[in-house]
């Protein structure tokens, strides 16, 4: 099947973008020239379906270099890089993806890289395992397993699991420390920061900003709003992570109170109807929401849409809905990931690390092809301390090793 791209003559500017990730993510280069001498992939067609922008990019050439058929499409529809998109389909790689695509169009795209009848799946959100498990079920039978990129995603695979209904091994890379730690708190935090002042052009210092959840993700946002000067509110379900927010020095309260407070508000639950009708009402006029979460439907734009009386395009990636009362209520991305709706996601150091450990998952799944005990699986702890220990060496720091005397301390009982 040929690509489908928006414009291959974008190549050249989607190459200069991925050579600057290739400078600035050593993890990758040295798994892709180590990959080039292995080729763990020889043979295994690997279906990918994450953001496609340039750090994606590069994961996917270090996986070509692995001897992987490489069959990429983006996971969400916003935030495919054309020039990026183009770059891949230059080097041989098929893509089917483009930015600002239709739900349909998104889906047919879904539905190309999985027509490879792919042995491993990556996915972003879950919507790869999604189909093949509702609508391409003939597939199954050649999935070696998979990996998911994201707390969202993972919570559809433990649903999945939970019913028992979960056909092929899946590795929860989220759950990784080497993810996690990083990605969510402090690629989040930055990102979701560039994608709102790029967008705004506005101060956030003085200003109130709400955030909803309070998991790794939320702290990242809250920890940036905070060094921009602004006064945080968080919004929780959970008690145990309001009581943390508290001890970080934050404000927590109900969304229905924070709505009357908050000049920005960002959603990173997880969840739909995070911030609804009712919030909206109690907004103040120009008040701005945008949403980190993987999904649109964290932010209720479809009441905005039934409900306002005027929408208005503001700036690039801002939309205004005035309500009957005649206050405005401000959009950015759609709703979408802010951090890629109007930004280029995470910085590239914090990718080289996630991305390191999504490659090395890939072959971990290869390498134990049949021999797992679990459908769904955590990060293998050896995995994590690889990426940990070369990252450490690349950032030229190095730590401490225990004695033969600290061994024995530690792992004797004394009795």
């Amino acid at each position: 099947m040929a690509s489908e791209i928006k414009d291959i003559s974008l190549a050249e500017s989607g190459m200069r973008k991925i050579e600057w990730v290739r400078r600035n993510c050593p993890l990758l280069t040295m798994l892709t020239e180590e990959f080039a001498r292995t080729k763990p992939f020889a043979g295994q067609k690997i279906a990918l379906s994450v953001h496609l922008e340039a750090k994606t990019a590069y994961l996917c050439l270090t996986l070509a270099a692995g001897g992987a058929e490489m069959y990429v499409t983006g996971s969400n529809p916003l935030s495919t890089q054309d020039d990026v998109a183009a770059a891949l389909v230059s080097q041989g790689l098929e893509v089917h993806a483009k930015y600002n695509v239709t739900p349909e169009e998104y889906d047919a795209h879904i539905r190309a890289v999985l027509s490879c009848g792919p042995n491993i799946i990556i996915d972003d959100g879950g919507d790869l395992v999604h189909m093949m498990h509702t609508q391409m079920q003939d597939l199954i039978p050649g999935v070696i397993g998979g990996c998911e990129e994201t707390t969202t995603g993972i919570i559809r695979l433990e649903a999945l699991n939970r019913e028992g209904k979960l056909r092929f091994p899946m590795v929860r890379v989220n759950n990784a420390m080497m993810k996690h730690l990083f990605d969510n708190r402090y690629g989040t935090g930055q990102s979701v920061w560039d994608g709102i002042n790029r967008t705004t052009n506005l101060i956030v210092a003085g200003k109130t900003v709400v955030v909803a959840g309070y998991g790794w993700c939320g702290r990242g946002v809250a920890m940036r709003a905070k060094a921009l000067g602004a006064r945080v509110i968080i919004t929780e379900i959970d008690p145990v992570k309001a009581i943390e927010a508290v001890m970080d020095g934050y404000d927590v309260m109900p969304m229905a109170q924070a709505a009357r407070l908050g000049d920005f508000f960002v959603t990173v639950t997880g969840c739909n109807k995070v911030i609804d009708e009712e919030d909206f009402s109690n907004m103040k006029d120009g008040a701005i929401c945008c949403n980190a979460g993987h999904f649109d439907c964290e932010v209720d734009i479809a009441w905005l849409r039934e409900h306002a009386i005027q929408t208005q395009a503001m700036r690039d990636n801002i939309v205004g809905y005035q309500l009957p009362d005649g206050k405005w209520i401000y959009i950015l991305g759609e709703g979408r990931l802010v951090n890629l709706a109007c930004g280029d996601g995470h910085p590239a150091e914090i990718m080289d690390m996630s991305f390191a450990v999504q490659a090395l998952c890939a072959k971990y799944l290869v390498e134990h092809k049949g021999q797992f005990d679990s459908m769904l699986m955590d990060v293998p702890a050896q995995v994590d301390m690889e990426i940990a220990r070369k990252k450490l060496a690349f950032l030229g720091k190095e730590i401490d090793t225990l004695t033969e005397e600290q061994e024995r301390y530690m792992n004797e009982s004394g009795l």
